[in-house]
């Protein structure tokens, strides 16, 4: 007698092969996982940098020091030269994004919403000193600097501004 050939898994088989995928399928997608959720950070990262670079550019457009019949405000929108600036940060706002501030302002004032997560935690303008930079120091230049603080951290640019 020939005995028939039997074709197929027996379900022991099935049930490894089930165990095994699952566990591929899931080293997968927790690697993907990953994957996705750290590539927004050169984004965010070039963003915050980009926040900075841009308050560092307005501050070294404005005049030296107050021209004649400059306004002494504080009040951005007005700020006519550099020194204006000493002191600036984001300031707290009673609706808004976040606690610690309103997250960036236009020129206006006005809040760009889609920059909440970002702050400029601190600008500072102050005279150039020997230790800094010789040269710079001799021509009474200005150190500006501006910290904007974001998701992923702070990030400090510094600048200079002569009246040459």
């Amino acid at each position: 007698m020939i005995k028939p050939k039997h074709q197929g898994f027996t379900l022991i088989e099935v049930i490894i092969f089930i165990v095994v995928v699952g566990a591929g399928l899931a080293g997968i997608l927790s690697v993907m996982n990953t994957v996705v959720k750290s590539s927004a950070d050169p984004l965010v990262a070039k963003q915050t940098v980009a926040i900075a670079e841009s308050m560092l550019e307005e501050i070294l457009l404005k005049e030296f020091a107050n021209p004649v019949g400059g306004d002494t405000g504080t009040s951005r929108t007005l700020f006519d030269d550099v020194d204006q600036y000493h002191g600036y940060n984001t300031p707290a706002c009673t609706s808004g994004c976040t606690p610690a501030g309103c997250g960036v302002l236009d020129i206006q004032g006005t809040q760009v919403a889609a920059l909440c997560r970002y702050n400029i935690t601190g600008v500072t303008v102050l005279a150039t000193t020997a230790a800094q930079n010789t040269a710079l120091n001799a021509i009474g230049a200005k150190r500006v600097t501006v910290t904007v603080t974001g998701p992923q951290g702070a990030v400090t640019l510094i600048g200079y501004r002569s009246n040459y």
